[in-house]
């Protein structure tokens, strides 16, 4: 099936966190070869591996000093080829991740670059002239912290990093660079990948102007942020119109490898939902997208509804990929645990939610398990904003701790003191335990996965949403084949709804949790969910939804 990805669940892995094969603490690929009946066995469709590259691991592997090889950390190109083969063999695809808008400062392009000014690749990355004062030639901020901008004493000019100061930006109103990235694509395809996720894909072009970037609007007054990025809207430094003809390049080349996809990360917290839009509209730009606009704190029926309805307004053929969790921030049963009954009741409302939405899905490693954030000290954290904007921003270490495979010392994720810590609470909601309770959340995510893999309207069906008073979200999922009216109480505490005009032969489906439906009379637990099949014929428009 060409279009797979259409509908399809996506697993990421961690890699350093996923299995340590060797004994030196940091998982790698061999260990993910040996694990990957596990992701195989809850029925997703592709698992997608963050970095694997060369690297100084800076930034733990999104600075890549070389796009054509595997670190010696995680293993080599033959233990790549080797995991290819087996997930395939298992039905599942492989998508890896392309970290284009920036490389290490140690790759042999960015040395080159820093040389001289006249070097054959100068204008491989954006470099500008200081102001007279010898300040920065914008107010361009890193997301790191403080300015984009690092003065290089041999060009005498600055060079933008919108992330770590080792991580300089590319410059791709370059044809050279966008050739450079292109042919590295085309290595790993030709090596058997399945696709790509791109990192930061809206930040690959900035204005050749260097224009300011205006603050962000605000509806009101806020304090001082812990950190200042959010406070303009980049207009400028990155979302650049120029990003849409070098996506339809990406698209032409995936295209002459049929069967493969792509999915871009937005970073951007003002427009995510319409950038996802145009960035997925049509069929020569990319498969998907997936910003943060769901990875956030917020928790009730019109954000869920609001941004699922809005991207499809913007793009009515274009496809998102929805994720609640990932390696960027804390797991969503710490974001939401304010509005569990509990933990457990709280991820199976989560990922029924999830997988009855409109789009593809991404699911991030250890979600299955029911895990929460890792509580980590200081003195054990190693991602940099963590260390920089401490106790505020503790930084993104806390999701990406070890997976607990057993309940023995460091979760059976290693034989040694890993890079972080495997703790307590996390070790109790290990694998081994999950798998021997048929009740557990594992056991659960794989049912309702199924559930989806054979139903149509999950998988490609449309979707109308219903008016109805919070904490309730409902909608119906629906096909020519089959229709589904899905409700979902999003708070703690039990709500009632009237139903009219369900069929009469309408069920409450064996993957809803914490509900009764008795006639037109629907009862809802705390983090209780419906999922009510229809059949085939059902007009969504017939039902009505009323929160007694």
């Amino acid at each position: 099936m060409s279009e797979w990805w259409r509908g399809g669940v996506i697993y990421q892995v961690y890699p350093r966190s996923f299995q340590d094969s060797n004994g030196d603490g940091i998982g790698d690929l061999r260990g993910i070869l040996g694990r990957l009946e596990h992701i195989a066995g809850l029925g997703v469709d592709a698992v997608w591996l963050s970095p694997i590259f060369p690297s100084p691991m800076a930034d733990m592997g999104y600075d890549v000093s070389n796009y054509t090889d595997i670190d010696p950390l995680f293993g080599s190109l033959a233990d790549f080829d080797a995991l290819i083969e087996k997930a395939h063999d298992l039905g599942l695809k492989v998508i890896i991740d392309q970290v284009l808008s920036h490389t290490s400062d140690k790759h042999p392009w960015f040395v080159e670059s820093k040389s001289s000014r006249t070097n054959p690749r100068s204008d491989w990355y954006v470099w500008a002239d200081p102001e007279e004062d010898g300040t920065p030639p914008n107010n361009w901020p890193s997301v790191f912290g403080g300015p984009a901008w690092e003065w290089n004493g041999t060009r005498r000019q600055y060079y933008l990093h919108n992330f770590l100061i080792s991580q300089p930006d590319l410059n791709f109103h370059n044809p050279d660079v966008q050739d450079a990235v292109l042919a590295a694509m085309r290595f790993w395809l030709e090596r058997g990948v399945d696709g790509f996720r791109f990192d930061t894909v809206n930040y690959y072009f900035h204005d050749e102007q260097l224009r300011d970037n205006p603050p962000a609007p605000r509806e009101k007054e806020t304090p001082l942020e812990v950190d200042p990025y959010g406070m303009q809207f980049h207009e400028f430094s990155k979302n650049r119109p120029e990003n849409i003809a070098f996506l339809k390049r990406v698209r032409a080349l995936l295209d002459e490898f049929p069967g493969t996809t792509t999915v871009g990360e937005v970073g951007e917290a003002h427009r995510p939902i319409e950038i996802m839009a145009q960035y997925t509209s049509g069929d020569d730009m990319l498969h998907m997208c997936y910003s943060f606009a769901m990875l956030g704190p917020e928790f009730s029926p019109g954000h869920f509804r609001s941004k699922i309805e809005n991207f499809f307004k913007g793009a009515p053929d274009g496809w998102p990929c929805w994720s609640f969790s990932n390696h960027d921030v804390v797991r969503h049963l710490t974001r939401w645990e304010g509005h569990a009954v509990t933990p457990d009741a709280l991820a199976r409302l989560a990922i029924a939610m999830q997988l009855t939405f409109k789009g593809s899905v991404c699911l991030y490693q250890g979600e299955e398990l029911g895990l929460a954030e890792t509580e980590l000290e200081y003195s054990e954290l190693t991602d940099p904003p963590g260390l920089r904007f401490w106790p505020e921003n503790k930084g993104r270490d806390g999701c990406r701790t070890p997976m607990p495979w057993t309940e023995e010392d460091h979760g059976g994720f290693s034989d040694v003191k890993p890079w972080l810590p495997v703790k307590a609470p996390q070790r109790k909601r290990n694998v081994a335990a999950l798998e021997a309770d048929p009740a557990s959340i594992l056991h659960y995510y794989r049912e309702f996965l199924g559930y989806r893999r054979g139903n149509p309207a999950l998988v490609g069906g449309e979707i109308t949403f219903y008016d109805v008073d919070k904490p309730v979200l409902a909608f119906a999922r629906h096909s020519g084949q089959t229709a589904l009216v899905c409700v979902f109480n999003l708070s703690a505490k039990p709500r009632t709804l009237d139903l009219s005009g369900l069929p009469a032969l309408a069920t409450l489906a064996s993957v809803s949790g914490r509900a009764a439906l008795d006639g037109g009379t629907l009862e809802l637990e705390g983090n209780g969910f419906a999922i009510i099949e229809c059949g085939a014929g059902f007009d969504p428009a017939a039902v009505s939804l009323t929160l007694v």
